[in-house]
């Protein structure tokens, strides 16, 4: 199923977000917990690409194939390929589409220390292009609400953004943020370029500190006054702290839906225990 159409049917589309593990000797960890995510009923699931040869870039389109086949729901495979070769990413090109995945977020991934760019792809657009030739796939794109951190302007991101759905890319899932206003203002940007495709809220929960720090460190997510007061009284009793990163990314999620967002892309950090407790929080507001 092209996950292009469920937009078309529902909205909010409900989505969450898994990572294989980094060897394949530890793969039951995250099998044995998909009967917990599959409570959540979401509408589809990504499925997050092993950079610098680890051996999750196989098993990426395994668990992508396991949750289409067993479970009935649409995978979404992740695709990277700054460090890539065209043959290497047709190799996996193929794979997906033997394994009967329809669906590949077109990245380009990050930089891995010690490891030389190939030449072959420099942009997650050019993915998306190649993709596109290539045929049999839907393509869907990210997109950050505060701006790439390596792009020299929101204006220019917008550029980026607008280039990479002209090349192919059906919908964008949204890096994680924690103030709406920046999603809402990101929005503002996207539809005055004439970028109409769907926008998925990416949203995730921050249950300890040290989640905080590596996630804002990788991704360049502003951090507002209210969050970083929650934060602070918390930080040091770990139960409180995950009680109050579920609340605040429940109110995110009830203030995005009251908006009329296309969609919610939950990171989940592989913790069934966050999303079924963010899902029955707003499993009311979904239907």
């Amino acid at each position: 199923m092209n996950i292009r159409t469920l937009f078309d049917n529902k909205k909010p589309v409900f989505s969450l977000e898994i990572f294989p593990p980094k060897r394949s000797s530890s793969i039951d960890s995250i099998y044995s917990k998909l009967d917990s995510f599959m409570e959540v009923k979401p509408d589809y699931i990504s499925v997050t690409f092993g950079a610098g040869g680890s051996e999750n870039e196989n098993l990426t389109c395994k668990l992508a194939s396991d949750i289409k086949t067993k479970y009935g729901v649409e995978p979404l495979a992740h695709l990277t390929c700054i460090h890539s070769t065209r043959q290497q990413i047709d190799a996996q090109l193929n794979a997906l589409k033997n394994a009967g995945i329809e669906n590949v977020l077109a990245l380009r991934g990050d930089r891995v220390e010690g490891m030389e760019p190939t030449r072959d792809f420099a942009h997650a657009s050019d993915l998306a292009a190649y993709i596109k030739d290539f045929g049999g796939f839907n393509i869907v794109g990210a997109c950050y609400p505060e701006g790439h951190p390596e792009c020299s302007s929101r204006g220019q991101d917008t550029f980026n953004l607008r280039y990479k759905v002209d090349a192919g890319v059906t919908h964008l899932n949204s890096q994680l943020f924690f103030s709406n206003d920046d999603f809402y203002a990101f929005l503002e940007r996207l539809r005055a370029a004439g970028i109409n495709v769907p926008v998925e809220a990416g949203i995730m929960a921050v249950t300890n500190k040290n989640q905080i720090e590596r996630m804002v460190s990788l991704c360049g997510a502003s951090l507002p006054a209210k969050f970083t007061r929650i934060m602070a009284r918390y930080e040091s009793n770990p139960a409180a702290l995950f009680d109050a990163g579920i609340a605040y990314a429940v109110n995110q999620i009830v203030d995005l839906i009251g908006s009329g967002v296309d969609g919610i892309h939950l990171y989940t950090m592989n913790n069934p225990e966050v999303a079924l407790r963010i899902y029955s929080a707003v499993r009311n507001l979904l239907n």
